[in-house]
């Protein structure tokens, strides 16, 4: 990490997506209508502006509609969620106290012309507040499941129902969606929230970005379902958020983030822990496609829960066969929760749903903060299949209190840091482990300042110029995290390092004379930065 988070030129994107790459090859002919339809409509759109201009044809251009204390709406009810178009943007204002109000998305944006929801923040940089707690449904609004969420995407009589496409929600902070809060619904009724309730609860949708908000204090802070039939949930990405202090007290069921899609990408987020009562994940998917890199995850039952889909589509899908995490910090709070970081295959009664694939791990920055026993993988069963490469795996406890694997499933390693005395399993073996003999063991790994959570490598550690050659289907790493919900270049001299950032000299120049890493207080969180990475 360096010193701080800075810009990245579009030059520095990482290279086409194996997801991209993977739907070039497969996908149809039908499969790319959407975006044939969206191109027709853009050309329309722009042919009849210009016939606008000469004749003075009439057609709906994109709006603004501003939100807040003074502008055109008070309140975000007020403003016309049922009739937006392409290339709308709907301004929420800050105010200083929180907006108490829950709506519905369900409008069609474009490619080239989204719809977004986008929050201006206050003088400090304060983000407008969504409070589901004594909430009121928008105007004219009618959609079901009203329980289920604050904000919700799809799933509507008024506006009328429809596939949501090219959303943008962003620089939001959303909180309350559990019992006991309450809210006031469409005909005037007190209602309490469900236990799965969720900040962001999206009950179907295709290309949406959800990005830059906060979500918090929810049975789940971020609630994606898979749709149904021609309608299944599809090309998503989850970027740049901050999602904590999620669950429901005493229960294993809800989660900071819950997925299910065909096609999603989480990427720059910070996940704190969820709330101290609950057993739940903190990064819970059930997708196909799925990519977790540059994030930074601390805490919950697991970090990563990667199980089973209930979609029939999803679980036909080739996609379903291969996961991707790359690039992410993933931290194991003192004695909390399952001693698992990672869960791969599927948790269903139905076996042959499991994932059935290959989870390809590489270039993470592992840390266990536990006094007993650390597990790295779970692989459901002998037919799932994780490649662990170029990573580091750090427990603060003595070596011997680590597994790299639970029992189950496939395990290759190659170039990846831990302690020595480790085990294979702490119960019978009844997969397989395969080493290459290129793994690195010693006493610490050599980070900055691991109390301070900076896990840059110093000078002298033995992860520097350690990794080895990527697997076939993984991706460069141009980029890396940068705390918090940032990025950055990755600094590239040939020789790449272990684990989730490169070693760079002007890095250990840059800490502050108290000794806090610069990059822990800086926070370079705006979109512009952000929006650099899309897929």
């Amino acid at each position: 990490m360096s010193g701080r988070c800075s810009k990245v030129t579009p030059a520095a994107n990482p290279a086409e997506s194996w997801r991209e790459r993977f739907k070039k090859r497969r996908r149809s002919s039908l499969d790319g209508m959407p975006q044939i339809i969206s191109q027709y409509n853009g050309l329309v759109k722009r042919l009849c502006l210009a016939a606008l201009l000469i004749t003075g044809c009439g057609i709906g251009l994109a709006e603004t509609y501003e939100v807040g204390p003074g502008k055109a709406y008070e309140r975000i009810g007020q403003a016309p969620w049922a009739t937006l178009a392409p290339g709308d943007t709907v301004l929420i204002h800050w105010r200083p106290e929180p907006y108490r109000e829950k709506w519905v998305i369900c409008r069609q944006g474009a490619e080239d012309a989204p719809i977004t929801v986008r929050g201006l923040r206050g003088p400090d940089g304060q983000f407008p507040v969504i409070d589901g707690d004594g909430a009121l449904t928008g105007d004219g609004l009618n959609y079901w499941n009203e329980p289920r969420g604050i904000v919700k995407v799809g799933g509507a009589n008024v506006p009328p129902d429809t596939m949501p496409r090219h959303i943008v929600i962003e620089d939001l902070e959303i909180r309350g969606a559990r019992p006991p809060y309450r809210f006031t619904d469409r005909y005037g009724a007190l209602q309490t929230y469900a236990d799965n309730a969720a900040a962001i609860y999206v009950e179907k949708a295709e290309r949406l970005t959800i990005r830059n908000c906060i979500l918090h204090d929810a049975g789940n802070g971020l609630f994606i379902g898979s749709g149904g039939g021609a309608n299944v949930t599809r090309d998503l990405v989850v970027e740049g958020n901050y999602i904590f202090d999620n669950g429901i007290d005493d229960s294993a069921y809800h989660h900071n983030s819950y997925t299910e899609a065909l096609g999603i990408t989480f990427q720059f987020n910070r996940y704190g822990p969820p709330r101290a009562r609950a057993r739940g994940n903190n990064l819970k998917d059930r997708s196909a496609g799925l990519v977790v890199r540059y994030n930074w995850i601390e805490g919950g039952n697991r970090q990563l829960d990667l199980v089973d889909a209930g979609a029939r589509d999803l679980v036909a899908s080739p996609e379903y066969r291969l996961t991707q995490v790359y690039g992410n910090v993933l931290i194991e709070t003192p004695d909390a929760g399952n001693r698992q970081i990672v869960h791969y295959g599927g948790d269903s009664e139905s076996q042959s749903n499991y994932r059935k694939g290959t989870l390809l791990f590489y270039h993470n920055t592992v840390v266990s903060w536990r006094t007993d026993r650390t597990t790295l993988f779970r692989l459901s069963t002998n037919d799932e299949r994780c490649d662990a490469r170029n990573n580091v795996f750090y427990v603060s406890a003595p070596g011997r209190t680590l597994s790299v694997t639970d029992s189950s499933g496939r395990l290759e390693f190659s170039h990846n840091w831990l302690k020595p005395a480790w085990a294979v399993t702490f119960d019978q073996l009844r997969g397989a482990f395969h080493q290459d003999g290129t793994d690195i063991e010693g006493d610490e790994p050599g980070f900055r300042d691991a109390l301070l959570q900076d896990f840059g490598l110093a000078a002298g550690s033995a992860a520097i110029d350690a990794a080895g050659p990527l697997a076939p289907d993984a991706q460069e790493l141009r980029i890396q995290y940068c705390r918090h919900q940032g990025a950055e270049e990755r600094p590239n001299d040939g020789r790449p390092d272990l684990g989730a950032f490169e070693f760079a000299p002007s890095a250990v120049a840059a800490r502050s004379r108290t000794g806090t890493p610069v990059a822990a207080t800086s926070r370079s969180r705006g979109g512009a930065m952000i929006g650099l990475f899309r897929k």
